[in-house]
């Protein structure tokens, strides 16, 4: 088995990597990445789904097309250049809105315990404003990082920083945890229920 294989790309997904090249802009998920999002968006119907860190738009595009039309995707960039990516190619999308602001603020816009999945692909949400982002997930929702094993662009002190989050979210009880050491080192949390 290769993992591979007969991803069946969302639609949109080559012409946003053409723009992303052409943008140089290095920090993009990978396919497998995106093709994990797609499955854990197919397993939640009428989801309140929320990716930190549009970027161009490449997991997005893998989200959307997991999502059922009773979805909605909530996803957040501070860099409008490399939003305005995604926007341009998924904006038609009704299920998805964009926010181009600061993440820390973002988070503030919604309740405890209302999202069912959360993509933190920066640092809001993964290494800073990491208990307010746990507190709106609902029971049994889904929290996911990605980039956990050591990535080409990581500064020196990087690695230090990933270990203590592991090491945190290993820490909470109310975690179900899974490490994947897979695509580009995978996290997957669940919100136990009470």
């Amino acid at each position: 088995m290769s993992d591979r294989e007969n991803l069946s790309a969302p639609p949109t997904l080559s012409r946003i990597e053409q723009k992303t090249r052409k943008l140089d802009f290095k920090m993009a998920s990978d396919h497998l990445t995106g093709s994990l999002l797609r499955t854990l968006a197919s397993a939640r119907p009428s989801s309140r789904i929320l990716e930190l860190g549009t970027g161009t738009g490449l997991s997005t595009c893998w989200i959307l097309d997991g999502m059922n039309a009773s979805s909605k995707l909530f996803t957040v960039d501070n860099d409008p250049t490399v939003a305005g990516v995604a926007m341009e190619f998924l904006s038609s999308d009704l299920r998805v809105e964009f926010f181009i602001e600061d993440g820390t603020q973002f988070l503030n816009r919604f309740a405890k315990n209302s999202i069912d999945l959360i993509f933190a692909d920066t640092w809001p949400g993964k290494y800073h404003d990491l208990d307010n982002t746990l507190d709106l997930l609902a029971e049994g929702g889904l929290y996911v990082i990605d980039d956990m094993t050591p990535q080409q662009t990581w500064q020196e002190s990087h690695l230090e920083k990933a270990e203590k989050l592991i090491h945190y979210l290993e820490s909470r009880e109310d975690l179900s945890i899974t490490k994947l050491n897979w695509s580009t080192g995978i996290i997957l949390c669940v919100k136990k229920a009470k």
